[in-house]
């Protein structure tokens, strides 16, 4: 059931991310009406390394916490990566039956809070360390019926929200001037960081790479990145739209209540893949990630 799950989940979170980031939505329709193929190369995920206390114990809400899913669902690490000038760690991970399922590589990430000047790192653990019991209970799905492939993704889908409380609009701006990363993740949680389209998979003479693909998007409308990150030499080349901005719901400072504010969400990324020589004569197609890309990739949700 493992991999037929992650390709149910994957496929649900995929048409919510749509509705928010249009941008996906416009490059599948340019894909498809050239009659290529949409294939994902990878999900980015964000979290916090930071450990809280909770009724039921002490709760790791970084990669390990987004970990016990990927794992459930048959995946396994294949790399990981530091961004010591930005605080973060992260890992990869590839499952097994990704040829015959056609699944997605996940990259998660994690800001490391200790690292951070303490009066930061205080109102980060202040923000999130108040979990409501009924969403803590939900940290560990548990499937009575493992064949109803719907119920379980409902399960799984609220791993993927803000567990936490409303933050403080002035803890937001505040964390945003030392980590847009760490602001950006008091406000969506474990909602989708980005999914990517993956180039190799597009199967259509009209777009062959991801310069073709850049430039279609960027006549359309869409607002693309600068650069393209990589080189064919390095085995990966990625670029991304913009992110997109939404209306996020924050706790106004005096008066205690909800309003609403303008904040980056997601962005949707393109990637391409490339033969490197592992060993000399033998070429093979790079699935890993670069740590300089991904750095440059992590800055797109500055606000």
């Amino acid at each position: 059931m493992k991999p037929e799950l992650a390709s149910y989940l994957w496929e649900s979170l995929w048409q919510e991310y749509k509705a928010r980031v249009n941008y996906a939505q416009i490059y599948q329709n340019m894909i498809t009406a050239a009659g290529g193929t949409v294939a994902n190369d990878h999900i980015a995920f964000r979290s916090l390394r930071l450990i809280i206390d909770s009724p039921q114990g002490e709760i790791n809400l970084g990669i390990n916490h987004l970990a016990q899913i990927a794992e459930t669902l048959g995946y396994e690490v294949a790399g990981e990566y530091k961004f010591a000038a930005t605080h973060l760690y992260a890992r990869h991970y590839q499952h097994p039956q990704a040829a015959e399922f056609d699944l997605p590589k996940l990259f998660i990430s994690e800001l490391i809070v200790d690292e951070l000047p303490e009066n930061i790192a205080q109102l980060i653990y202040q923000t999130v360390s108040k979990i409501p019991d009924k969403i803590i209970s939900s940290f560990t799905p548990v499937f009575p019926d493992e064949n109803n492939l719907a119920s379980i993704t409902q399960q799984l889908k609220q791993i993927f929200i803000r567990p936490w409380q409303i933050p403080l609009r002035s803890v937001v701006e505040e964390v945003n001037k030392t980590t847009q990363y760490g602001a950006w993740v008091l406000l969506h949680g474990y909602a989708v960081n980005h999914f990517t389209g993956y180039i190799n998979r597009q199967n259509t003479a009209a777009y062959p790479d991801i310069d073709t693909t850049a430039d279609a998007l960027a006549n359309l409308g869409v607002p693309m990145k600068a650069e393209i990150e990589g080189d064919v030499s390095s085995g990966l080349r990625q670029t991304a739209t913009q992110a997109v901005t939404e209306m996020v719901t924050v706790l106004d400072d005096s008066s205690q209540t909800e309003i609403q504010i303008p904040w980056t969400y997601a962005y949707y990324e393109l990637a391409q893949r490339y033969l490197i020589e592992d060993e000399p004569g033998k070429p093979k197609l790079f699935d890993a990630f670069l740590g300089k890309n991904a750095q440059q990739l992590f800055e797109m949700t500055r606000r």
